[in-house]
């Protein structure tokens, strides 16, 4: 466990050496530090790590077959194959959002199909592309909403980690900030109130909770407050999708990570006019496109992610 005055210069050393290239998350947790491995390692593994695994998955966009991707389906699959190739298994998935791209009911069954080949329990939030149906999130709720509060958030404990998923594209706006509301942000406080602040948070949601780029809505404009809530916690993980790359960033005892799309890269914020699928040579894609392999430990050094893509 890292020392708390030199967490800074700790944070700093292990970001640098990174390197970041994926979408999806896998976690192991033991104890509550959050260390790495590869997936290649994950894959050789011989018998399962101690403590326990997730795995985030994210932007699947199943149904779209534009340019930058013409079968985001396949390499849905891709990502998913990987997972079942591990002979360790995660606990549980976690997709943060943009299962659809139009919110259609046959786009929400192929997906189904995809994820349901890895055998495991996933949890999710909606992305914007997953409330386009006439009811403005219905077929979303229908199908994943059972048991959630107002819009679709909702908590879980698993062994001795809370997992909090959030949900910040109710009626949102092109090109504008995520938001929360009042309610979900009191329904936080008061799931969060209580808690040890030894207990390690995982919090997830679709747009980034810190504003990677703000003219183009990447980020949620009453983010400060639902933070505010968990700078008590020692270990805080915010994981997020929505922007179609990798980014990370460490403040005081909450990192914060977004994946990469499983269908298609986004440009840089203000590499171009606006963000959108980015067509790349058909050779490159599957080299921006992956599964992230991290180990959870408790205590309160930052997240190590590793990430593999589906070209290796």
């Amino acid at each position: 466990m890292s020392d708390h005055d030199n967490a800074g210069e700790d944070r700093r050393g292990f970001l640098k050496c990174m390197a970041w290239a994926g979408t999806g998350a896998l976690f192991t947790a033991s104890g509550g530090l959050l260390s790495s491995i590869s997936l290649d390692e994950a894959v050789a593994a011989p018998a399962a790590a101690k403590g326990f695994t997730f795995l985030q998955i994210s932007d699947s966009h199943v149904g779209f077959n534009k340019p930058a991707n013409p079968d985001s389906a396949a390499t849905y699959k891709e990502a998913v194959s990987k997972i079942i190739a591990m002979p360790v298994k995660p606990d549980f998935i976690i997709h943060t959002g943009d299962i659809t791209q139009l919110s259609k009911d046959q786009e929400f069954d192929d997906a189904d199909q995809i994820i349901k080949a890895a055998g495991l329990q996933v949890f999710h939030v909606p992305g914007e592309h997953d409330m386009l149906d006439e009811g403005a999130g219905k077929a979303y709720l229908d199908r994943f909403g059972k048991g959630t509060k107002g819009a679709g958030w909702y908590s879980f404990d698993h062994k001795g980690v809370h997992f909090v998923a959030l949900i910040n594209v109710v009626n949102l706006k092109a090109g504008g900030m995520g938001s929360l509301g009042a309610d979900q942000l009191a329904w936080l406080e008061k799931d969060l109130a209580g808690r040890p602040s030894s207990q390690p948070i995982v919090v997830f949601a679709h747009i980034p909770l810190w504003t990677v780029y703000a003219d183009w809505g990447w980020g949620t404009d009453d983010a400060t407050q639902a933070l505010s809530y968990m700078k008590r916690f020692g270990s805080v993980t915010v994981l997020n999708g929505h922007i179609h790359q990798i980014t990370q960033k460490v403040e005081g005892n909450i990192a914060f990570h977004t994946a990469r799309s499983t269908a298609f890269p986004q440009p840089v914020g203000g590499q171009g006019p606006s963000p959108g699928p980015l067509k790349v040579p058909t050779e490159q894609l599957h080299s921006m496109l992956g599964i992230t392999t991290a180990t959870f430990v408790r205590g309160k050094a930052p997240i190590a992610l590793v990430d593999q893509t589906l070209a290796t």
